[in-house]
């Protein structure tokens, strides 16, 4: 399986920290985020990334270079002009991807989740990650029942920006900016999108606040 990490959002909300430094880039315990998938992906065994970027994403390349230091082989996929979301950004490296499922994992999150565990053909389109919603998502995002990811129910959880795919999940989409949402409410419809509760360590390093905090948590467990 390959794997592709988000990595070509602005940053917006973390500003003044991103003006010169990608999000993708900041660290908790001393270690840039991105690096820390790498990592774990490496263990999983999945060792053929693709890494989209954007703002300031010549750093994010001179940094990882080609992923021989981290055992992995790291192809990027360029969005020159901005970024196109995490639709379009998926659906701009399909070609990198192939035509097997892949794992996609956005790189601004913090988490121990094992990646090994996740699906290499999930039956649908889509296996989701959920986790608990915090507090600043309190509302949560998707349903999850028996396995079965729905857009609303009695148990709403927080997708966690972790998922494999199918490339058919793109199926009629154009080059472009366009969010990943409307796909996957979609094909829950048709009762096409697994998922999985994580009840393990998850944090989404939205802000400077969250990224302050979550380092603190860290730190303190090193």
């Amino acid at each position: 399986m390959k794997a592709m990490i988000l990595a070509a959002g602005r940053g917006e909300r973390m500003r003044p920290l991103t003006d010169r430094t990608p999000k993708s880039l900041l660290r908790i315990g001393g270690q840039p985020l991105i690096e820390r998938h790498i990592h774990a992906l490496a263990q999983a065994g999945i060792r053929e990334l693709v890494i989209n970027h954007a703002h300031l994403g010549e750093q994010l390349v001179k940094a990882l270079g080609d992923g021989r230091a981290y055992g992995v082989s790291i192809t990027y996929s360029a969005e020159p002009g901005g970024a196109l979301e995490t639709g379009g950004g998926i659906y701009k490296a399909l070609p990198l991807l192939g035509e097997e499922p892949f794992l996609v994992v956005n790189a601004d999150i913090w988490t121990d989740f094992p990646f090994g565990n996740l699906p290499d053909s999930p039956a649908g389109l889509a296996h989701l990650v959920l986790v608990e919603n915090p507090e600043h998502h309190a509302g949560g995002d998707f349903a999850l029942s028996n396995g079965q990811v729905a857009r609303q129910g009695p148990w709403m959880l927080t997708y966690s920006g972790i998922g494999v795919y199918r490339k058919q999940l793109f199926e009629g989409c154009a080059p472009g900016a366009f969010p990943l949402g409307p796909l996957l409410r979609k094909a829950m419809d048709a009762g096409q999108v697994s998922g999985e509760h994580y009840t393990g360590a998850w944090f989404d390093i939205g802000t400077p606040q969250r990224l302050e905090a979550v380092n603190r948590v860290v730190i303190n467990q090193q």
